[in-house]
């Protein structure tokens, strides 16, 4: 039992200064976390409850599907991620430190190489495979900005396992086994979720979906199909096919726009001296460059310039998610001053291109179809041209996905609206491939005895996430409503009478009755503290079964209170025991 006389926690009725979002807000105040550090929590003893619950269910539909736990450290030697490269493609997100002898080491943010090298020490024949690992291991990384709570830390736990097969087809069945898991696990943890489509990043590989929970606090922007079953995180969507556009015989012109730096004054003035015909002109007949700085892991940069139709914004994260692992930034007054031949508010693609005099790169997004004629700058202060076609007037260095995606965008697979909203990512698999195996040698022999590169699937969830995403949904204005599956107890029992009278010892009872059938208690039997305060942090730890022992003892009830609903019922001393546990249970 936990009586919260002696338990290590402390409730606060003020929200934390830095909080942000509810699940940081209400895990402090409840008593569950605290800030150790920018990016860092101690987990209290309730948290540690509800963390532990996470592991367990995760724990448990691993192994259903066969996967093996292992542990690894998390000091890790920099030698076998310099051999895959990631010592550098992970920059600054990486914690570096130097041992006494003056070797580097690193904080693991991933163990995919020394997975691979485990399983490469054990294993060298097709019989071997195919077997899944798997950890649940705290994981490090320098996030420049660490923020809400649990969402976005330095240190999390994570679990993350593998799969090693033989052959693709191999890779496709293990994928699919983890991915049921993956669905079981967030059903269980009472957690919606939605799977999407999604880049692979750093982590390479091919097939790569996330799960995400639909909150707003989340920091991942998806798109759903309002007809079909299509969804993906925004930097994995895909454009939908452009009708093409033969607009070739479009006149080429020059035309003075002085003091037209922006795209709203260049429509302005072709409104009122170059009006068209059929419509008016509009920023969607623009075509908006934008100049960026390309940072690679290593230190080395390189000048980029992004073409996209003028209503619509360039998307940061879209364009580093292909980019990757490189880092993106607008071009600043440095990098203008260095690049002579860019005019600002005047750039068109017309002198553009890696072949090109200035070899600077030039990408521009699908929807700038070749063919299509465009409004632009003309490389001159004080001038535009309309009429540049793609095609006949210039030509890209290629397409890149790099506009914001928009609710009611066409979707790629049936052409109907995508609708726009924002989830926590709160599990990720890849089809890894062969990636790392090829690069750290792990091949066994096949039925032939030849041999042959393993092929490897890789799968996380954020278990310290899941506590936070969760936390985010099952919540209301009075505190956290925990799913029954991971609160950290079953019943939250309090004593709302003068201490040793009749409400102490019923209260007693019904706790050693409710121990002896294996549910697990909280028991409110601090002195010196009102009922209100007691009645209010029952809500705010947010047990899905409150009861109070207090005035209804003396009518032979007590009061029966479903967290989860807000249903209230009082109920006879006699009955309680069984109503609770029925309750408790389900029945």
């Amino acid at each position: 039992m936990l009586r919260l006389s002696r338990l290590f926690v402390r409730t606060l009725r003020d929200d934390p200064a830095d909080a942000e979002v509810p699940s940081h807000r209400l895990l402090v105040r409840a008593g569950y976390i605290r800030r150790a550090a920018p990016g860092g929590y101690t987990w209290l003893p309730l948290g540690w409850r509800v963390l532990r619950r996470v592991e367990e269910i995760v724990r448990r539909e691993m192994d259903a599907i066969g996967a093996q736990e292992v542990h690894f450290p998390a000091l890790l030697p920099r030698d076998v991620y310099e051999a895959t490269g990631r010592w550098t493609e992970y920059g600054d997100n990486l914690f570096r430190l130097v041992d006494r002898k003056g070797a580097d080491y690193l904080l693991g943010p991933t163990h995919e190489e020394m997975f691979t090298l485990l399983v490469k020490d054990f294993y060298s024949s097709y019989k071997d495979l195919p077997v899944s690992l798997y950890q649940i291991q705290t994981k490090y990384r320098d996030e420049a900005r660490p923020r809400a709570g649990l969402l976005r830390g330095r240190e999390f736990l994570m679990k993350d396992s593998y799969s090693f097969d033989i052959d693709d087809d191999g890779l496709s069945r293990s994928y699919a086994e983890h991915r049921d898991a993956y669905q079981r696990i967030f059903t269980a943890l009472g957690l919606p979720y939605v799977v999407v489509r999604a880049m692979s990043g750093a982590m390479g590989g091919s097939m790569s979906e996330e799960f995400l929970s639909p909150v707003e606090a989340g920091e991942d922007t998806f798109v759903r199909c309002t007809a079909c079953s299509y969804a993906a995180n925004t930097e994995a969507v895909t454009t939908a096919g452009r009708p093409a556009r033969d607009e070739s015989s479009t006149p080429l012109t020059r035309i003075d726009t002085p003091d037209c730096a922006t795209i709203d004054n260049v429509v302005g003035l072709l409104n009122r001296e170059y009006p068209r015909t059929d419509r008016a002109w509009t920023s969607a007949d623009t075509l908006k460059n934008v100049v960026l700085a390309v940072r690679q892991p290593d230190g080395a940069t390189e000048t980029l310039v992004v073409g996209v139709p003028g209503d619509r914004e360039v998307d940061l994260k879209r364009l580093e998610a292909q980019l990757s692992p490189a880092a993106l930034a607008p071009l600043d007054e440095a990098g203008f001053a260095a690049q002579t031949a860019l005019v600002r508010g005047y750039i068109g693609p017309q002198i553009l291109g890696a072949s090109s005099a200035t070899g600077i790169r030039y990408l521009c997004d699908p929807s700038v179809v070749a063919g299509s004629a465009w409004v632009t700058g003309a490389n001159e202060h004080g001038v535009h041209v309309t009429g540049l076609v793609r095609g006949r007037d210039f030509t890209p260095d290629g397409e890149i996905e790099a506009v914001e995606v928009r609710s009611g965008d066409p979707c790629p697979v049936c052409g109907s609206a995508l609708r726009i909203a924002r989830g926590i990512e709160i599990g990720h698999v890849f089809q890894l491939g062969r990636k790392y195996a090829d690069t750290l040698g792990l091949s066994v022999l096949d039925q032939n005895g030849r041999q042959v590169t393993v092929t490897m699937g890789s799968y996380g969830i954020g278990v310290s996430r899941a506590v936070a995403a969760i936390a985010e949904f099952a919540h209301d204005d009075l505190g956290l409503k925990w799913p029954r599956a991971v609160a950290p107890a079953d019943v939250h029992v309090v004593i709302a009478g003068k201490p040793g009278d009749a409400t102490t010892t019923a209260a007693e009872s019904l706790c050693s009755d409710l121990e002896r059938a294996g549910l697990e208690v909280i028991l409110d039997d601090r002195t010196g503290v009102s009922p209100g305060v007691k009645f209010k942090d029952a809500e705010l730890i947010g047990v899905p079964t409150i009861v109070i022992v207090g005035k209804s003892l003396a009518d032979g009830t007590i009061e029966v209170r479903d967290r989860l609903t807000g249903a209230r019922d009082n109920i006879a001393v006699a009955e309680a025991p069984a109503a609770v546990i029925g309750l408790c249970r389900g029945g």
